[in-house]
């Protein structure tokens, strides 16, 4: 037997947000694969530990690492000056308990522009690429490219992979994909991209043989979409060419009429710049409550008789089971509604605001049919699938 098989090849899945780093270390599970060859589709990507820095830039900041059975390897309230600093506690981390520097890093990348919609290794012109389409994701897009430059500087040795968001929804006929709009935008890639695909790939792949041919799944939490499935493939979604679409978000304003914009550029003279931060940063549940955009806060306050935070929660219910409702039409009913994401897993008080209305479908929130269920997200075990995937195709060459 070989070191290769003794000790499989780990995988770091690093998960960026403005002010956070999420990351799973993973290694191959070939406990089920044991079996026979011809089973070997079974395998799957086991947690060795997980863990997250928050706050990064602040003085509350935090960073947390534990094994796969919860026990705590590091714990810090402190500041972490950026994500290279957490990357670089992380690498000791890793070093100090015995973990083999990984062979592959996984980057979760929020959008790709309409040149890169595949999973893919990191290459020179894959990087390029992505600076080049920059203006499609202006928020997302460069703290990425920093935190894969910083990743690759300390993981030099590693293959670097990226998994994008918007992979899962190339499904979608050009009915959905394509935009009212002069052609010539959806030649320069002005499409319907969708996101949250990661965590939509995680619950078909959890549901396997129980997802029916008609499912809505809600990715609720921060950032929110809901997506309809025709056998496990999206069809439709409510984010659009960024993830400021679809339903009211924490700080995201969602669809807006065109005009609002023009009204904004006209009356106060707003460049994209300003707009953009307005958009994403300064609206959604936030918009509502001046500020306010956590759930679990905004469910305290409306209990307190908060009439700000009962229209926000109100707000992003609504929104939420509009849309299921015209997926159900597009679909031709519903089978299934799956809620996930840390609101949709968390929250029972927005799941039943959500189903309140739909009994009609059959989609109740405390469901016993099954016809409701609830799934967590498994984002981070799914780009190290993914990784794995592109390692043994590439050995395979």
């Amino acid at each position: 037997m070989t070191d290769t098989q003794t000790q499989p090849a780990t995988i770091l899945v690093l998960n960026s947000g403005s002010s956070s780093l999420k990351f799973g270390l993973f290694k191959a599970d070939h406990e089920d694969a044991a079996v026979g060859a011809h089973e070997s589709a079974q395998e799957d990507e086991a947690l060795l530990l997980e863990g997250s820095a928050e706050g990064i830039g602040r003085a509350e900041g935090s960073l947390k690492v534990k094994s796969a059975d919860g026990t705590v390897l590091l714990q810090k309230d402190h500041l972490l000056e950026s994500q290279t600093e957490a990357l670089q506690k992380l690498a000791a981390v890793l070093a100090e308990h015995g973990h083999t520097r990984p062979a592959a890093v996984g980057h979760r990348v929020v959008h790709g522009g309409p040149h890169l919609r595949e999973h893919r290794l990191l290459t020179p012109e894959v990087r390029q690429q992505l600076k080049e389409a920059v203006h499609f994701a202006p928020l997302h897009i460069p703290p990425a490219l920093a935190l894969i430059e910083q990743a690759m500087k300390i993981f030099g040795d590693a293959q670097h992979y990226a998994c994008f968001d918007t992979a899962f929804h190339r499904t979608m006929p050009p009915v959905a994909s394509q935009l009212a709009l002069p052609r010539r935008y959806a030649e320069a890639g002005v499409i319907h991209y969708g996101f949250h695909g990661l965590s939509y790939e995680s619950l078909v792949r959890q549901l396997g043989k129980d997802l029916p041919a008609r499912a809505v799944f809600a990715h609720l939490g921060n950032g929110s979409s809901v997506c309809a499935l025709r056998d496990g493939r999206s069809v439709d979604t409510s984010m659009g060419l960024t993830p400021t679409g679809g339903i009211p978000m924490a700080t995201r304003s969602g669809n807006l009429d065109p005009g609002v914009l023009l009204y904004m550029m006209r009356t106060e003279h707003l460049g994209a710049d300003r707009l953009e931060t307005l958009l994403n940063r300064e609206s959604g549940l936030a918009g509502f409550t001046d500020g306010e955009g956590d759930m679990q806060v905004l469910e305290k306050r409306s209990a307190a008789g908060d009439q700000a935070a009962e229209l926000a929660i109100d707000a992003f219910a609504t929104g939420v089971r509009k849309y299921v409702g015209a997926y159900a039409a597009l679909l031709g009913g519903i089978d299934l509604l799956v809620f996930a994401g840390g609101i949709g897993e968390h929250s029972a008080e927005v799941r039943r605001r959500v189903c309140a209305g739909l009994e009609f479908m059959g989609l109740r929130a405390d469901d016993p049919t099954g016809k409701v269920r609830v799934l967590h997200t498994e984002e981070e075990q799914q780009i190290a699938r993914h990784c794995r995937a592109l390692m043994r195709q590439a050995q395979a060459r």
